[in-house]
C-alpha cells in the first residue's frame, strides 16, 4: 500500500524528548516500511524516518520559535493537498485540526484520537463522519457516540528497546508534560506522606505552565527527597524508569491511553495510577501496578510496591503493547478500508442513476 501519515510539526519524529504522539508515529512508520509498505511521512525537516519525508518547514515550531507558527500549518496541509492522489490511504494524528480538509482529498482517511475527547473535538468531529476515527482504548471509545462501530488500537512501543530490570533503586517516579491535570503536586504529596524519594522528569510548555512550575512545583523541590531532573531524552527516560520502584499516575483527567505506564512496565516497574480513562486498561490491578482513587489509596500501594511481579509487567506489554501488534492491527485497518471503499465503476454507476432519477 502507498500510505501517507501525517504528522503533527511541534516537535520532530521521533521526538528528542517529550513527545508521545510523536513516538508512536515513528514506530509506525518504520514498522510499516519494514512491512513493504510504501511510506510517505509529513512532518518537519528536522524528522528522522526511512519513510520518504516531506516537510513544510527545516525545524520543529517548538523549537523554531516563530512569530507566526500556525502560518506553517498551512503549509503543512497544502503539502498533503498537492498530494493526496498519490495514496492509498491516509492516516493522520492531528485529529481536529484535518477534519475539515478531509473533504478535499480522494483517499480514505484514518485518524487517530491521540488526545482527550472534548465538546468541543465531539462537535468537530460529527461534522465529518466520513474520517475513520481510531480511540486509542476502550475506555475512549466508550466515550462518544461516534465511535460506537469502530475498534479501539492501543499504542505500541518497541519492548526490546526497554531494558528489564528486576532490582530497583529506592525511588518513585514521575514523567510526563508539567501541567497540572498530570498531577505532578499529587506525586510530591504521596511521596511525602510515604517517606520516599521522587524523581520529577517534564517538559514545561506555554507561559501558564512555566508559572505553574515556579509557583506550584519549584517550591517542593528540595534536591535530596523531591527531585527534579527536567527533561529526559529517550536514553535518560529508560534509565529513570528501568531504576524506579514504581511510576506514579495520579492523573486528573480522563486520559486515553499513557504511553509512560507502557514504558514503565516494559522495563518492569510497576504503576500506580487514578482510576480514570484508559489507567484500568493498561494497569492490571495487583498484577502489574495498583489502581486507586485518591493519594492517600496511593500512598497505600507504595507501601505494597514489592508484592508486585516486575516480571508480569514486562510479561504484559509484551502481550498487548507492543509496536508489532500495533503495526499489524492498523495494517489490517487499513486493507479493510480499502477493500470497502467504493470502485471507480461503482461510484460511476451511482452517480449515472442519480443523474437519471433528476
Amino acid at each position: 500500500m502507498k500510505i501517507a501519515q501525517f504528522a503533527p510539526i511541534w516537535i520532530p519524529v521521533p521526538p528528542h524528548t517529550y513527545g508521545g504522539t510523536e513516538f508512536v508515529v515513528s514506530e509506525l512508520v518504520e514498522g510499516l516500511i519494514a512491512k513493504g509498505h510504501e511510506v510517505t511521512l509529513f512532518a518537519t525537516g528536522d524528522s528522522v524516518t526511512k519513510a520518504k519525508l516531506v516537510s513544510p518547514w527545516p525545524a520543529s515550531l517548538w523549537r523554531a520559535r516563530l512569530g507566526s507558527p500556525h502560518a506553517v500549518w498551512s503549509l503543512h496541509y497544502s503539502n498533503l493537498l498537492d498530494r493526496h492522489k498519490e495514496f492509498d490511504i491516509i492516516h493522520d494524528h492531528c485529529t481536529f485540526y484535518t477534519a475539515p480538509f478531509t473533504r478535499f482529498v480522494d483517499p480514505p482517511v484514518v485518524s487517530t484520537l491521540h488526545r482527550p475527547l472534548s465538546p468541543e473535538t465531539h462537535k468537530v468531529f460529527d461534522r465529518y463522519p466520513n474520517v475513520h476515527y481510531v480511540p486509542i482504548s476502550a475506555d475512549q471509545k466508550s466515550s462518544a457516540a461516534f465511535l460506537k462501530n469502530v475498534d479501539y488500537i492501543y499504542n505500541g512501543i518497541p519492548v526490546e528497546r526497554f531494558p528489564f530490570n528486576a532490582n530497583p533503586k529506592d525511588y518513585l517516579l514521575w514523567v510526563s508534560k508539567i501541567i497540572p491535570t498530570k498531577g505532578v503536586l499529587e506525586a510530591v504529596k504521596v511521596a511525602k506522606l510515604a517517606g520516599m524519594k521522587l524523581i520529577i522528569a517534564g517538559n514545561i510548555v506555554g507561559e501558564e505552565n512555566e508559572r505553574f512550575f515556579k509557583y506550584e512545583v519549584q517550591p517542593l523541590i528540595d534536591g535530596e527527597q523531591i527531585t527534579y531532573v527536567g527533561e529526559a531524552d529517550f536514553e535518560t527516560k529508560v534509565k529513570l524508569f528501568k531504576n524506579a520502584r514504581a511510576l506514579l499516575c495520579p492523573f486528573k483527567r480522563r486520559e486515553p491511553f499513557g504511553l509512560v505506564m507502557t514504558e514503565a512496565m516494559a522495563c518492569g516497574t510497576p504503576v500506580i495510577g487514578f482510576r480514570d480513562g484508559a489507567i484500568p486498561e493498561i494497569v492490571e490491578h495487583r498484577v502489574t501496578g495498583y489502581v486507586v482513587d485518591d493519594v492517600e489509596q496511593m500512598v497505600d500501594a507504595t507501601k505494597m510496591i514489592d508484592q508486585i511481579d516486575r516480571k508480569k509487567c514486562r510479561e504484559r506489554v509484551e502481550a498487548k503493547f507492543s509496536t508489532k501488534r500495533m503495526v499489524d492491527d492498523y495494517e489490517a485497518l487499513y486493507k479493510k478500508i480499502i477493500e470497502k471503499r467504493p470502485s471507480f465503476m461503482e461510484n460511476a454507476a451511482k452517480n449515472i442513476r442519480k443523474f437519471i432519477r433528476l
